[in-house]
């Protein structure tokens, strides 16, 4: 293996593990709050988006992690899933494993998606942040117009897949 074989395996490794670690930390912040559940998957995630279009809320998969909900909710069912919409909460997920991240976040550096962003002002307070410390197990639910006022900077990006 040459040097720029061996730069891409390593590429591809942490692209694999860093997905693996947003992944564990997004089912560790669910599992600390009783009444948020996971986005639902097939059948559920499409009548969910069915649902929210016909309420006219026209948001991506994945600009949402959980779901707030006090009581149980079909998800393949559009009438359950029409009832429950209203008192629903949808939660993007930002989770830190980094000993530079203090308490109360500071030093918390993650991206918000156009997607995310979008989902946010379309839901208004249904919408929220939840960032997730891994180390210390704190977790703070806060907005997109939040994360923005309290940012100490930006950078905004572009990203694109050919």
């Amino acid at each position: 293996m040459n040097a720029v074989e061996i730069i891409r395996a390593k590429r591809v490794h942490l692209a694999r593990l860093a997905n693996q670690g947003g992944a564990a930390g997004e089912i560790e912040a669910i599992a600390a709050v009783a009444d948020w559940i996971p986005r639902p998957k097939g059948l559920g995630l499409k009548v969910l988006l069915a649902e929210l279009a016909r309420a006219g809320v026209s948001i991506k998969p994945s600009s949402f992690d959980a779901i707030a909900v006090a009581s149980e909710v079909n998800f393949q069912s559009p009438e359950s899933t029409r009832l429950a919409l209203e008192n629903m909460v949808f939660i993007e997920i930002k989770a830190s494993n980094q000993e530079r991240v203090k308490p109360g976040f500071e030093g918390f550096f993650f991206a918000l998606t156009e997607s995310e962003i979008a989902a946010a002002d379309q839901l208004g307070s249904r919408h929220r942040v939840a960032l997730f410390n891994r180390l210390s197990g704190e977790l703070l639910l806060t907005s997109v117009p939040e994360i923005l006022h309290r940012s100490k900077s930006m950078t905004w990006q572009l990203s694109v897949q050919l």
